[in-house]
């Protein structure tokens, strides 16, 4: 149902959007099947930063091909290297996370401008401690959570991917989040796995990393070591030795483990940006 909201400046009416904004990842993507015939008006959209893994728009491109229906891809007004350069070469962290907002949020409100907006969440009932960290201020965009209304969880999300024929992105063999291949919520194994299927992308992030010749400071993707070190033979196995016995105690096989990773969700880095990980 759409609910008016008056516009000031001519007095009228206008009608609420429904947006639905993709990020690419397991969560989302079940929500936009299963909204699919709810709201016929729906809008989908992925906010691209340019910095995505190819496995996510050929996610995109079979979700587009499901729906029927056109996804728009937002870009940023400038890229990466800008905002890298006018941060003064300090990378983006959990604390600011200014890479959500300058290569996300800003260009979905530069789309919806003061549009009246139903934003279409894909926040699981079994996960309401993600309703903190979403997108926006504007107080013209309207958070919805169709899985937390009708109690849709996990099993529910996994059973409409395989329902689908879509299943699970192909990046979750080694991955556990969407989002940017440099994403700095990456666990360790995860960044092994960027190291070997997309080396090219690895290399591309570690030139983003920076040593201040005054301060000494390193501002590194992975606290406290650069990916030029975490690259090295004996460290790759040491990460892999340690995740696989950090994943030993269930009997879960390496790549089980990070799939469970995927589907839980209990990363020990922290929780992503709404926008970029659902």
């Amino acid at each position: 149902m759409q609910s008016p909201s008056t516009n000031s400046a001519s007095g009228t009416a206008k009608s609420y959007r429904h947006i639905l904004s993709l990020s690419g990842g397991k969560d989302s993507t079940a929500l936009a099947i299963y909204m699919k015939d709810r709201v016929p008006e729906m809008e989908y959209m992925f906010c691209d930063t340019g910095e995505e893994l190819e496995e996510t728009y050929r996610y995109l491109d079979m979700l587009e091909a499901f729906l029927g229906k056109k996804i728009k891809r937002l870009n940023p007004d400038r890229p990466f290297q800008h905002y890298l350069k006018l941060y003064g070469q300090v990378l983006p962290d959990p604390q600011t996370r200014w890479c959500t907002r300058m290569l996300k949020i800003k260009p979905f409100e530069r789309e919806v401008g003061d549009d009246p907006v139903y934003m279409y969440v894909g926040i699981r009932a079994d996960e309401p401690h993600r309703k903190g960290y979403i997108i926006t201020s504007k107080s013209s965009i309207v958070p919805k959570y169709p899985f937390i209304e009708d109690n849709l969880r996990l099993a529910d999300v996994s059973r409409i991917l395989k329902e689908s024929g879509l299943g699970l992105p192909d990046y979750y063999s080694w991955r556990s989040r969407s989002g940017c291949y440099f994403c700095f919520y990456q666990q360790r194994i995860e960044w092994v796995g960027l190291l070997e299927k997309h080396t090219d992308l690895y290399w591309k992030a570690a030139a983003f990393e920076k040593l201040d010749p005054i301060t000494g400071k390193q501002f590194t993707w992975v606290q406290g070591e650069s990916l030029k070190e975490l690259a090295k033979p004996e460290r790759v196995e040491a990460i892999k030795k340690e995740h696989k016995n950090r994943s030993s105690d269930n009997g879960q096989k390496l790549k089980d483990a990070l799939l469970k990773d995927v589907l839980s969700m209990n990363d020990s880095d922290g929780d992503g940006c709404t926008i970029c990980h659902l």
